[in-house]
This record gives C-alpha cells, sequence and structure tokens, in this order.
C-alpha cells in the first residue's frame, strides 16, 4: 500500500468492496494514470453529504436549546431550523427524532362532525365510540371500506370479506399483515380465524401472547414478551432485539440468536424448536411492525368506519370534501350511489361552499367546486340567503346579490352547473338563448334587470322621503327555446364542475358495462401500475369508456401516432397507438365518442419490465350489443318464471332476429336440480328492450357470452 493509506484489507465501502471482488479494478487502482485518479478520488468522495433535505414529518426534540446540542441552519423557502446531522444518526446526539403525519383523515373526520352537529344536534365523541360497535364490523364483513382509512384497497376488501372481522384486535392485526412482506400470512390467519386450519404453538409459553393472532408472530412486541418468557431476556435486551429487528441489524441479531438459545435451553426448552423459533423471527425481522403503531391507526380508521356506518351522508360529504383531485371525486361519488345516496348537483338555495348534507340526508356539491365563480361571489351569496331567505326566482337573486361580487362570469358558470335549476320556470338553454332579431342572452336580461332594480333602489333610499315605496319594476319575460340534449347539458356542466354530476354518457351503458367482462379503468390502472409483469401481460383486456380527450402527433420523422383519454365511472387512463394501429383506429378516437376497446399488454423493445398497451378491436360502444353478443344465460328460480316473462321473450324475438342464443336455467338451489332450456331454431339480437327487461329482474343471474374473434 502506499504510504500512510490503509491497506485493501482494512478499507471499507462499496468500492474497497469491489476492488476485493473484481480483479481489473484492482489492476486500475494500482496505477497512477487517468484510471487510478479517478478511483483514488471517488475514494475521498465516497460517504460525503451529496445534497441535504428537508423529512417531512420529522420533528426533533431535545432536553434543552437545540443550538447547545446540535449544527442548525435555516432550511430553503422556509423558516424552520434543520439540524447539520443525517436523520439516521441524529439520535447519537442525544436527541430523539418523531415522525407527526398530516393525516387527511383526521381533516375528513373534523368535517363529518361538524355535519353530523349542524343535521343532526348530535355531538360525537370519537374517543369514546364503542369497539364493539355491531354494524361498524358489518361493515367490514361486507368490505364496504371505501373513504375509510388503510382498509380500502381492492386486495384489503377480499381479505376482509373472507376474515369477518368481528373484534378490533382483528383490524389491528390485518393493518400490520397487508404489506409485502407478510401479506402470505392473511391466509393462515384467515383460516385459523374460521377454524379451518388448527392453532399451534412452538412453545405452551407462547399461547397466552399469541392467542390474539390465532398463533402467528404480528408484532415486534410479541417478540419481545417471547423472548423474555422464553429466554429469560431482560426488558433492555428485548428492545434492543426489537430495534434490531426493525432496523434489519444481521450482525447484533446473530449475536442476539446465541444469548437466546442458551437462555432458553437453560428454562428446559429443546434446541430444535429454538431454532426453528428464531428462524421465524428471523422472516419476521423482514417486515417486524410495532402493535402501537398499528393500534392507532386501526382506531381511525375504525372511527372513520363507525361514521360511515352511522352517518353514511355526513361521512361521505367529508369524504368528497376532502378528496383533492377530480378523479377522486368522481370515485366517491360512485360509492355514494353504490351505498344509495343521492348526490346532487350544485343548488342556489341548498349549497354550502363545499360538500354538505340537506335536510332529506342527500349529499349537495359545493359552491367552491365551480369554476370561474369566485370565492368573494360565494361568501356574498350565502350571506345574503342566510339573511334574506331561500332565493324565491333568478330575478329575486339578481334583486339582492351585490353584482360587482356576484358577476356576469359567476352567473353563467352557476347557470351552466345547474345551480339555477330550483327555479323551474326556466331551463339552463334559455338563459343563452338569443333569439332571432335580438342581441342579448336571457342572462344579460336578467342581470339588466337586476341594475335597474338596485340603482333604482339606492336612488330611492337616497332621497329626502327615501322611506317611500319603490315602484314595481317588472321582469323582462326570458325567451323560450328547446331544451339542450343531454350531451350538451353533460358537457357544459363537466366544463364548470369537472365531473358528470347529473348523469354519464355511460348511464346508457349500464348492462355492457356489468355483463360484457369490462375491466373498470381504475382496476387497468392498478393493473398496469402494480401487478403487470412478463407472465400476466398477454391477457386480453376489455376497456369501456369516454373519449374525453384526443391528441394527434407527428414524430421527428414525420410519423403519425396519437395520444387518446379515455374514462369511465371509477377514472381515466391514457392510451397511445403508432403506426399502422393509428391510421385503423384513429377515427373512432373523437371527443365525445363512447367506445368499447379490447388490447392486451405487449413487451416493449423484448424487455420484461417495459410494456405498451396494444389495441386489438375498437368499436362505438353502442354496437357491441348487437355485434359481439354470442349468447346471453339467464338463471332464474322456477318461481319467478311468469306468463309476463314467456310472452315479453317470446315477442323480443319475433322483433330482432339473429345469430345469438338465449338460454335459460331454472335452478332451484334447496334441491339442487337444474333445467337448461335453449332455442336451436331461432336466434336474437341483443337489444336495449333485452337488456332493460334483464335489468329490472334483480332476481335473474345473467351471464354473457362474447364474441372474441368479431373484429
Amino acid at each position: 500500500s502506499r504510504d500512510g493509506e490503509k491497506s485493501l484489507e482494512e478499507k471499507e465501502g462499496l468500492i474497497a468492496d469491489d476492488l476485493e471482488n473484481v480483479k481489473k479494478l484492482r489492476e486500475y487502482y494500482a496505477t497512477d494514470d487517468m484510471h487510478g485518479k479517478v478511483l483514488h478520488e471517488a475514494e475521498i468522495l465516497e460517504g460525503s453529504v451529496r445534497n441535504t433535505g428537508i423529512h417531512a414529518a420529522g420533528i426533533i426534540i431535545a432536553p434543552k436549546d437545540l443550538t447547545e446540542l446540535l449544527p442548525v441552519s435555516i432550511a430553503k423557502d422556509s423558516d424552520l431550523w434543520v439540524t447539520q446531522i443525517e436523520g439516521s444518526v441524529i439520535e447519537e446526539a442525544g436527541v430523539i427524532k418523531m415522525d407527526f403525519l398530516g393525516l387527511k383523515t383526521l381533516s375528513i373526520l373534523k368535517t363529518a362532525l361538524q355535519l353530523i352537529k349542524q343535521n343532526h344536534g348530535v355531538e360525537i365523541d370519537l374517543d369514546s365510540i364503542p369497539l364493539d360497535d355491531e354494524k361498524t364490523y358489518q361493515l367490514y364483513q361486507r368490505g364496504d371500506t371505501n373513504g375509510t382509512f388503510q382498509f380500502e384497497s381492492p386486495g384489503m376488501q377480499k381479505y376482509l370479506r373472507e376474515l369477518k372481522p368481528d373484534k378490533f384486535d382483528d383490524l389491528i392485526a390485518m393493518n400490520a399483515l397487508y404489506r409485502p412482506g407478510p401479506l402470505s400470512y392473511i391466509p393462515n390467519f384467515i383460516n385459523r380465524k374460521q377454524g379451518r386450519e388448527p392453532i399451534t404453538y412452538d412453545l405452551p409459553e407462547m399461547e397466552e401472547i399469541l392467542s390474539d393472532t390465532y398463533g402467528i408472530t404480528v408484532y415486534q412486541e410479541q417478540v419481545m414478551l417471547l423472548s423474555q418468557r422464553v429466554a429469560g431476556f431482560s426488558k433492555g435486551d428485548a428492545d434492543v432485539l426489537r430495534k434490531a429487528m426493525g432496523k434489519k441489524q444481521k450482525a447484533v441479531l446473530d449475536k442476539m440468536k446465541a444469548q437466546f438459545i442458551s437462555g432458553a435451553i437453560e428454562k428446559g426448552h429443546k434446541k430444535d424448536i429454538l431454532e426453528k423459533i428464531w428462524s421465524d423471527w428471523e422472516a419476521f425481522a423482514q417486515y417486524a411492525f410495532n402493535k402501537s403503531h398499528s393500534t392507532c391507526y386501526a382506531f381511525v380508521a375504525y372511527q372513520t368506519a363507525y361514521l360511515k356506518a352511522h352517518f353514511p351522508s355526513e361521512f361521505m360529504a367529508g369524504v368528497l370534501n376532502h378528496a383533492g383531485a377530480i378523479e377522486k371525486i368522481t370515485f366517491f361519488m360512485e360509492e355514494c350511489k353504490r351505498m344509495g345516496l343521492n348526490v346532487l348537483g350544485p343548488d342556489i338555495n341548498e349549497s354550502e361552499k363545499g360538500f354538505a348534507v340537506n335536510k332529506k340526508g342527500e349529499i349537495r356539491f359545493g359552491l367552491g367546486g365551480l369554476k370561474g365563480v369566485g370565492e368573494a361571489a360565494i361568501e356574498g351569496i350565502i350571506k345574503e340567503r342566510k339573511k334574506g331567505g331561500p332565493y324565491l326566482s333568478i330575478f329575486d337573486l339578481v334583486k339582492r346579490v351585490n353584482q360587482r361580487v356576484v358577476n356576469k362570469k359567476s352567473l353563467e358558470c352557476l347557470a351552466y352547473s345547474g345551480a339555477f335549476d330550483c327555479f323551474t320556470d326556466i331551463h339552463r338553454a334559455q338563459y343563452f338563448f338569443i333569439p332571432q332579431g335580438d342581441t342579448t342572452t336571457g342572462l344579460e336580461k336578467i342581470i339588466k334587470f337586476g341594475n335597474i332594480y338596485q340603482s333604482r333602489s339606492e336612488n330611492t333610499t337616497n332621497t329626502l322621503f327615501g322611506d317611500l315605496q319603490m315602484p314595481d319594476i317588472i321582469p323582462p319575460r326570458i325567451p323560450d327555446c328547446p331544451p339542450w340534449t343531454l350531451t350538451e347539458w353533460l358537457e357544459h356542466e363537466k366544463d364548470i364542475t369537472g365531473i358528470f354530476i347529473s348523469g354519464h354518457p355511460l348511464d346508457h351503458f349500464r348492462f355492457e358495462m356489468s355483463h360484457y367482462g369490462i375491466t373498470p379503468i381504475a382496476s387497468f390502472i392498478e393493473f398496469k401500475d402494480t401487478q403487470l409483469n412478463a407472465g400476466n401481460a398477454n391477457r386480453p383486456i376489455r376497456l369501456a369508456g369516454l373519449v374525453s380527450d384526443a391528441r394527434h402527433r407527428t414524430t421527428k420523422t414525420g410519423k403519425q401516432f396519437g395520444i387518446f383519454y379515455i374514462e369511465d365511472y371509477s377514472g381515466k387512463t391514457e392510451i397511445a397507438i403508432f403506426g399502422e394501429d393509428y391510421v385503423r383506429f384513429k377515427d373512432h378516437f373523437e371527443i365525445g365518442n363512447v367506445l368499447f376497446v379490447t388490447g392486451q399488454f405487449k413487451s416493449r423493445w423484448n424487455s420484461t419490465t417495459e410494456f405498451e398497451f396494444k389495441l386489438t378491436r375498437v368499436m362505438l360502444l353502442e354496437t357491441v350489443k348487437a355485434l359481439l353478443t354470442q349468447q346471453v344465460e339467464v338463471e332464474l328460480h322456477p318461481r319467478d318464471l311468469t306468463e309476463e316473462i314467456v310472452h315479453f321473450i317470446e315477442q323480443n324475438i319475433h322483433l330482432f332476429p339473429g345469430k345469438a342464443t338465449i338460454r335459460f336455467i331454472l335452478s332451484e338451489p334447496q334441491s339442487g336440480w337444474k333445467i337448461s332450456m335453449y332455442t336451436l331454431e331461432k336466434g336474437f339480437e341483443m337489444n336495449d328492450e333485452m337488456a332493460a327487461f334483464l335489468d329490472a329482474h334483480p332476481d335473474f343471474t345473467v351471464k354473457v357470452k362474447v364474441l372474441e374473434n368479431n373484429r
């Protein structure tokens, strides 16, 4: 080695490891040329702090003034002090680091409690709610956890339906188990709770500590208690073991293994059983989770589930108020519909600034969510409504509000959004209609009336005889016109609110969405982001949605391609099309079209990790029933088969002849027998009337077989 330098055996770090393992690198390191100089400079830099950052939630707590213990500096773009010691070693300086998370869930709970008090006059102390509430556990057992804290992913909902939790301990355990490492233990946990798998303990002493988790080690605290009971560890040693597991300190764990084995043998336990217990703990160390953390999370989650179970409207209004992204608002509005809660558009007489609940328990869209309506305008409208009562008409509104604040732009946006629909004498299109030979819209006539009224009112008040009654001003007649089509109605509504409220272009296709194997876009995105791999890439996927944006582009080499966005009730995704596929499918991707899309993920550039979604079929969703239905299978109980049903089927097949078959299965579950009936002679074409008929009979079990090779 060079003078004053450590030998290779004494060096530490990544470069030292590489020098030890790579012969060529050792040769470079020993030279004085450029290769050697680069390696020596890199060795000096290794381990240096490259840049500074501020922890999102880390707070340092010290027993005295921080400046007496730590070097500190002022943070960039903030008035906060930050330490100049790395977070991983900060506690060695005599302070502690705590993470204080700003949970959005706490804001949801606060809003929900305010709405409950406002609507029901009930004040709920969430810290005192019963932890054995049957209605709350029924919600968990159904997996009805969308909008609740920690338990709302589809995978968690599936496991909840299988587990059927009936005590708080089950929720704590599921919160700790549902993460990448221990996920594989969940089926055992469920089977043990349901009695399908025996609950076993390696040692009798373990039963008391592991009984709550059905014999499965789930928490760090269980390891601490077991090490004390089985091997005689002190509380300090048990805590060292916990830290070593939490921080994956293999050297410390290896040292403590000998202490554990020897201490447990002294207590009369067999070495082979102890080796098994320790090997289980080593696997556990990969995902060690502390019960105190999981309990706090589970408790907050339980509070959200309790409110959702007992005050669903107020809770979901709270969720919607803090949802953030438009996609999330759309998702939670669909959840409200699934729960049987009406989510209504904005209303000038009922809406508050945010989502709120009316006297009927319906959720109202907030005025604060409308584009183009300023905060001052919203505050002015609500303040005047509370002072003078509900607005009786659009003319009453413009007489009462301050039009310098609630200006023409604000009123137009309110009209587009449907906030004036409560004034039933005027429909939305009339506000924007200009009759032949006229130059002003209906809304401009209304605004002019308001200005004249307020001007005369002000002049009358300021006269010597200000208490005289102002002469009536007759409101103008608003010309009639045809109402907007549903498409126009929804497009204007979405422009202002960001979402479809009154309806959705897919509302006409609920039968297809339910019975044609269509994957919700939210599930498609989750699959693409978290589950897609080389083994499942080629399976066909069907999507359906509204084309919300279409961008036609040209590459630097002159080749055309397109980037299109389709959305359904659950979310929005991007589809990129290149080459021949672009030429073949581009005309379908027009904004406003509702499409049925089939495709599959293909490897990009022969990579095992890079994939692209390749389209195999694109067609208008409205044509799917007629073109792709191969067979409709309807299963029902014999008692539900009536003469009216037989008559409708007979007539429908006669009116819509085609190549699809219809098959009826009469099944009697108690006896277990089934009779299958279908026609061999006459086929039919699936149609809207048949779809509406099947949807109107919820007791029917309907399955549709789709033609796969139709392009």
